[in-house]
């Protein structure tokens, strides 16, 4: 799961860190993790570690809920922000943007 070649995925902040770090108890934290919400790295003994990816999706979830989304709906949502991100990637490799921001003119034949 974790990337040692990407510093944003290696998991590198414990459980107590990360909670303070987002701003919940670390019941909390292992809710989320219970409920799908985030999977934080492993160390060989069962300790979890966190990455900045895993705190930007903590923070994200945290926001959703002050929103008033509910865990399932914020799984949801963290599902289709991250398909949405896909979508977009894939659709700028086929459509690149002119330079000016608009989508690049269609050739005409």
């Amino acid at each position: 799961m974790e990337n040692a070649g990407s510093s944003g995925s290696l998991g590198v902040y414990g459980i107590a860190v990360a909670a303070e770090l987002v701003g919940v108890g670390e019941q909390a934290l292992r809710l989320y993790e219970r409920k799908g919400l985030v999977a934080p790295g492993r160390t060989a003994g069962g300790t979890r570690r966190y990455s900045e990816n895993d705190l930007t999706v903590l923070r994200r979830v945290v926001e959703l809920l002050d929103a008033g989304v509910n865990l399932v709906g914020a799984r949801h949502v963290l599902a289709l922000e991250a398909t949405n991100r896909l979508l977009r990637a894939q659709l700028d490799e086929v459509a690149p943007q002119a330079v000016d921001g608009a989508p690049a003119a269609p050739e005409v034949l």
